[in-house]
């Protein structure tokens, strides 16, 4: 790859991927934007939903033109017409449901986080091997148009060698939202923060080293936390993720040959910019947009890679979802954040970094 022009990117049509019947286990906001987007722009069904509140999930239903409403996520995970079933419950709920669909032979996406640690991420790895089903974690930014350039930039050797990555998302949400609630796993880092993460050991792998520092909100959860990491060879990262107020959710790329830049929000559809030291720069125009431009793009490659025979997503490695939350188990870990329902965190060996 020359400096003279950037690769394009190679995913397909989201309308041309082979159709699955999902099913939704969870009937909220990233459901109805997933239901809205895959809608859309794909030929894929959305043959069921199911909820614990019988209410809720006939809402959902009658609001999407959905055929099939039950009141138990069991219900739906033995539902014989379904071929996948996307997790997007709580996210402490995440483990439970993903088991529940796995163990009835159901292929699964789960919204991020695929777990509220490592170990459960691993859990649902290896039930889904043993199972030899497909399973992935819903990390829509890595599936975008973009994200394959982005790929082959690395690939190329187009930025040098990376040195320093840095990452950061911050929200502003109303006190009623479940982000300020330690009973749901509240806090920024698995809402906000597992974008940056995900984009640093995307490109960098496991830190070697990790320093965390964290601020704490009134609700009991953590309102802001920081954090840098030195990786083999000496590359470093550093993020940022907090509840307080909206950022610009930049990140940038660094490399001993170049620079990569991405408009801002980077874990949405947009653009990005590679500048070299001796001003040439070169762009990727991809229109801005949301969830609703975004999320048909994961749900076209997870068709095309079920169909395929694949139990996996390249995109979004089951490798790679546990390697973002052994970063997430050591940030918390020294912030001593603990979710409910989870072995303490300085008792575990798997987040060791």
């Amino acid at each position: 790859m020359s400096n003279s022009a950037l690769p394009v990117s190679r995913v397909p049509g989201s309308r041309d991927a082979p159709v699955l019947r999902w099913g939704i286990m969870g009937p909220g906001w990233i459901a109805e934007r997933f239901t809205e987007s895959v809608q859309a722009h794909t030929d894929q069904v959305i043959a069921a939903v199911a909820s614990r509140s019988p209410s809720r999930s006939k809402a959902f239903a009658d609001a999407f033109g959905v055929p099939a409403a039950y009141g138990s996520y069991e219900e739906l995970a033995a539902a014989p017409d379904i071929d996948i079933v996307y997790v997007c419950t709580p996210h402490n709920f995440h483990h439970q449901a993903a088991v529940l669909a796995l163990d009835a032979g159901k292929h699964v996406l789960v919204e991020k986080p695929i777990g509220l640690n490592a170990a459960q991420a691993q859990d649902i790895a290896k039930r889904a091997e043993a199972a030899g089903v497909f399973a992935a974690e819903a990390m829509w930014t890595f599936f975008l148009p973009k994200f394959d350039v982005i790929r082959q930039i690395l690939d190329a050797g187009t930025l040098g060698t990376v040195t320093t990555v840095f990452a950061e998302y911050g929200e502003h949400f109303e006190r009623g939202h479940r982000i300020f609630d330690p009973a749901l796993a509240g806090g920024p880092l698995l809402d906000l923060g597992t974008y940056p993460l995900a984009l640093v050991t995307e490109v960098l792998g496991l830190p070697e080293e990790l320093h965390a520092i964290g601020q704490p909100h009134e609700s009991g959860v953590n309102a802001q936390l920081s954090a840098i990491m030195q990786f083999a060879g000496g590359a470093q990262a550093v993020v940022n993720t907090h509840l307080h107020n909206f950022t610009p959710t930049s990140a940038t790329i660094v490399g001993s040959r170049a620079t990569l830049t991405f408009d801002g929000p980077f874990n949405m559809p947009g653009g990005f910019e590679v500048r070299f030291p001796d001003g040439a720069r070169l762009r990727h125009e991809e229109p801005p947009g949301g969830h609703f431009e975004g999320l048909h793009y994961e749900a076209a490659a997870v068709a095309r890679a079920v169909a395929a025979g694949q139990t996996q997503a390249g995109q979004r490695t089951l490798a790679a979802s546990i390697r973002t939350l052994d970063v997430a188990d050591e940030i918390r870990r020294q912030l001593g954040v603990v979710f409910p329902d989870e072995e303490t965190l300085a008792d575990k060996d798997a987040a060791r970094l």
